[in-house]
């Protein structure tokens, strides 16, 4: 009997609720997670800042040293960025 299907599973079909599983996420530090990228141009507390400007701006005095190639969003990049593999919290 010739098989009409795929050959796929249904656990195979992505969805809402499934997207995203085993997959490689941010970890919240990083400027791509949770709490890193409110320090970005486009988060919270990065966007308020480029909003005031001057030492607080992206490349000003204060701001600059928050970016992932700065002083202190560089270190916490390197100590708390990167990925957490699939299957973690």
């Amino acid at each position: 009997m010739p098989s009409t299907g795929n050959g796929g599973m249904a656990s195979d079909t992505k969805t809402p609720a499934t997207a995203g599983i085993g997959e490689d996420k941010p970890k919240a530090f990083d400027a791509q997670g949770a709490i890193g990228k409110q320090f970005t141009e486009k988060g919270a507390v990065g966007g308020t800042a480029a909003t005031v400007g001057g030492p607080l701006a992206k490349d000003g005095m204060i701001g600059k040293q928050f970016t992932t190639e700065g002083s202190i969003g560089g270190s916490v990049q390197n100590a708390m960025g990167g990925t957490k593999g699939p299957g973690s919290n």
